[in-house]
């Protein structure tokens, strides 16, 4: 399915993001082999729209991981942020947003599967986040790199210091069916900030008792952290 024949609002809604200028969105999704092999008075590709793109990106995930992880070290922030803004992070975003069937590719690349190629992918995802950031202004971008980055966050904890990578979750879940044949319960208690700064706090209880609170820029963020304070309370408690 190529981006022509894909309604503009039918790809905002993918994207999460209406455009006031809608050409910057097909703009962000054009391969420069679709112009190269379509004589059409408009010959806007993305690889401009890339550069910008991989500026702004880096610009919200520093800004991100600096204010989430103050105690982190200039070494530390910085490994983070390569995981986060790599080829292979970038293209496993795509594909959850599902960019690839909406790429407009030339003839050569549609039949080499270039709407599989990472490097396709992590390309056409800068390009988006540079739309939106010329589209709506750098707060509008940064709720959508968020957003779109959210697991990828979650995962690599963005918790502080040396426990940055850890997966709290998973480890108490695992403690929880095997010491008390039960899983832990997660919810979600209170909501505040802007939606481009919104912080989340969630609960934590184990068999009906509160055991964590957390909180964070994602609900997965706030769980990681509630979980990280059940295992301390678990392991202080001695159990």
């Amino acid at each position: 399915m190529a981006t022509s024949v894909v309604p503009t609002e039918t790809i905002e809604r993918v994207v999460g993001y209406h455009f006031l200028r809608p050409h910057l969105l097909h703009e962000a999704l054009t391969h420069k082999s679709f112009v190269n092999e379509n004589r059409t008075k408009d010959r806007r590709q993305n690889e401009r729209l890339e550069f910008l793109g991989d500026a702004v990106l880096s610009l919200i995930i520093s800004d991100y991981l600096a204010a989430t992880l103050p105690d982190c070290t200039e070494g530390e922030l910085s490994k983070l942020k390569a995981r986060l803004v790599s080829e292979p992070s970038l293209a496993k975003a795509a594909k959850r947003l599902e960019l690839g069937i909406l790429l407009r590719l030339g003839k050569g690349e549609e039949l080499s599967k270039g709407r599989e190629k990472h490097s396709l992918l992590a390309d056409a995802l800068e390009a988006l986040i540079a739309a939106i950031y010329l589209d709506g202004g750098l707060e509008a971008s940064r709720a959508f790199t968020l957003r779109v980055f959210d697991d990828d966050l979650a995962a690599l904890g963005v918790l502080k210091g040396e426990s940055a990578f850890e997966d709290y979750k998973t480890r108490l879940q695992e403690l929880c069916q095997k010491r008390y044949d039960t899983l832990p319960r997660y919810v979600t208690v209170r909501e505040s900030g802007p939606d481009h700064r919104k912080t989340f706090e969630v609960e934590l209880t184990i068999r009906g008792e509160t055991a964590g609170v957390g909180q964070g820029f994602s609900k997965k963020q706030a769980e990681q952290m509630a979980a990280k304070q059940a295992l301390e309370q678990i392991r202080d408690a001695g159990a």
